[in-house]
């Protein structure tokens, strides 16, 4: 079973839609009981991070995820959720991370070379840059789009990298680090694409995966292949 954890931010009705959609058992909870019980955990978010951190601390979930990663559960971090992975965010202020991923959010104005040709924050599709194979990778191939939103990103964690995406620059778009993975874009809005990275999630940890195999068709459930509406920044 995959949990998805509610701490009050996130998108979760596409989530989980798209997760039973290719057949994978799975729950919206901000119980640490269920958590603790699940096989791999997935933590949204949207919206700013230092309310986002404060959020999952005051619940205490913090200490939920920090726990199912070190037993080696699979942990996803989706958008905002992938952000608070790494050590710090300098978004209105400096926030701590949850540390599970050397490395801090910073500005997308600061990417190097960013010129100030493009607008923040970024809305849209874009190709994705394999830099190198990932088990959430394994359905992906070099130059498929997936969609982001956000005017952050993940800098300093060159090692943790396994796709980027050009936006006035090299943006980090996933990242991994052992059984931690992250995914600046959203999965969930990202059509067959991001149904076949959510797809190849939910097999780590359980060989072939053929639980959680079905075919994802080029149909997007519950409307997550919408290019724009109810998007927040992350």
């Amino acid at each position: 079973m995959t949990a998805i954890i509610d701490y009050g931010v996130g998108n979760l009705f596409s989530l989980l839609c798209s997760l039973k959609y290719i057949g994978e058992d799975a729950e919206v909870t901000g119980s640490p009981g269920v958590i603790d019980a699940a096989d791999r955990i997935i933590l949204p978010g949207v919206g700013a991070f230092g309310d986002a951190a404060e959020k999952l601390r005051k619940t205490g979930l913090d200490e939920a995820v920090l726990k199912a990663a070190a037993q080696g559960k699979p942990l996803l971090g989706i958008c905002l959720g992938m952000q608070l992975l790494f050590d710090e965010s300098e978004e209105f202020g400096l926030h701590k991370g949850l540390g599970l991923i050397p490395g801090r959010v910073i500005p997308l104005s600061r990417l190097p070379g960013w010129d100030g040709s493009l607008k923040i924050p970024q809305i849209g599709w874009n190709p994705l840059a394999i830099r190198r194979p990932s088990p959430l990778l394994k359905y992906t191939k070099e130059g498929d789009c997936v969609y982001f939103v956000h005017s952050y990103y993940a800098a300093d964690c060159e090692q943790s990298i396994i796709a980027t995406a050009e936006y006035g620059g090299s943006v980090t778009a996933a990242v991994e680090r052992g059984n931690v993975f992250g995914c600046q874009f959203h999965p969930e809005k990202s059509g067959k694409v991001g149904l076949d990275i959510l797809r190849a999630f939910t097999e780590l940890g359980r060989g072939n995966g053929s639980a959680a195999s079905t075919a994802a068709s080029n149909e997007t459930p519950c409307g997550s292949g919408e290019s724009k509406g109810g998007a927040s920044l992350c």
